[in-house]
């Protein structure tokens, strides 16, 4: 590949053009936005013209048919991750695609073994990994400086009034609060403790059968445990905190994509450790753009920072709870 990635986002939400503006933001990352594709051409017009983006075609079909792009950035909800990501992987576009990966851990691997298969790259977009703070995190945790861990206690939740009519109260778009927000506190533990041995969970379901409010606790045969929740229906505090045998790490609100976190270690001050001020008015979605860019430069077809064998992991955890809670989705059914 040359010394620029050019890339192409298929879909217009707002989670397209966070990760859009936070990558036109990074100079001289090595990155371009050079085409937008939407199902109506006149979204993919509107954004075009709000980003400066050449580009704008009205199926995804267009997009990934573009010989100017080089890999494809999926932002549509997670209901068609499976079709979006694979259409462009088919097209021989390499792939970022948002998460939850895809509706179960079956989608999750037709998409890795098609990536592997062609020759591609493939990530999920788990920006938490890609950040600083959590790398740091994570370099702690193996140098052993809070031991051997023994807890890991993770949330996600807020009250929204979301009508039956909602894609969060429809099971065939993958509703629910674990899709959507339960994929963090999930993917947290298992970054550092790998995928776990045993898997319990609790619910309170809607009417129309995803599940409003969860509870998970993990367990690994090293007597590790992680206490998971996530919830549509209550303001929970979004913090993390990871205890180990000789001390503890804790993340304040919004621990998925951090500004600091506290090191608790016996006889010693409590340590505020952050990283270096960022790009201003960026969201941290720059870190995983930053991370394909880097990848595809290098030649990579996976990134070391988000494998793809975690991101199916967590998906076949993810599979797990909706089994002890009955969620079911139509997608389960198909083969």
């Amino acid at each position: 590949m040359s010394g620029t990635v050019r890339w192409g986002v298929l879909a217009t939400g707002g989670i397209a053009a966070t990760f859009t503006g936070d990558l036109l933001a990074m100079k001289d990352s090595g990155a371009e936005v050079v085409a937008v594709a939407s199902r109506t051409e006149a979204s993919a017009r509107a954004f075009a013209e709000r980003f400066g983006i050449e580009r704008a075609y009205g199926s995804w079909a267009e997009l990934v048919a573009d010989d100017t792009v080089d890999v494809v950035y999926v932002a549509t909800p997670h209901s068609a991750h499976r079709e979006a990501a694979g259409l462009a992987l088919e097209a021989g576009k390499h792939v970022l695609c948002e998460k939850a990966f895809t509706l179960n851990a079956r989608e999750a691997r037709e998409l890795v073994d098609l990536a592997r298969e062609r020759g591609l790259f493939l990530m999920e977009a788990m920006w938490t990994y890609c950040n600083p703070l959590i790398r740091r995190m994570t370099e702690l945790v193996r140098d052993g400086a809070i031991g051997e861990i023994r807890t890991v206690q993770a949330d996600f939740g807020f009250a929204g009034a979301f009508g039956a009519e909602h894609r969060l109260r429809d099971p065939a778009l993958g509703g629910g609060a674990l899709l959507d927000l339960g994929v963090y506190p999930v993917s947290f533990a298992q970054l550092l403790l790998g995928e776990p041995d045993r898997v319990q969970a609790e619910a309170l379901l809607s009417p129309e059968g995803v599940d409003l409010n969860t509870g998970m606790l993990l367990g690994w045969d090293s007597g590790a445990t992680a206490l998971l929740s996530c919830s549509i229906v209550g303001d929970l505090p979004t913090v993390a905190s990871v205890t180990g045998t000789a001390g503890r790490i804790d993340f304040p609100q919004g621990f998925f994509h951090p500004e600091h976190f506290v090191l608790h270690r016996p006889g010693r001050e409590p340590e505020k450790v952050v990283t270096g001020p960022g790009p201003q008015g960026l969201s941290g979605m720059q870190y995983e753009a930053a991370e394909v860019t880097r990848a595809l430069l290098a030649g990579e077809k996976e990134s070391p920072l988000v494998p793809l064998e975690g991101s199916l992991a967590v998906m076949r955890t993810l599979d797990a709870v909706r089994d002890r809670v009955g969620v079911r989705y139509p997608a389960d059914d198909r083969a």
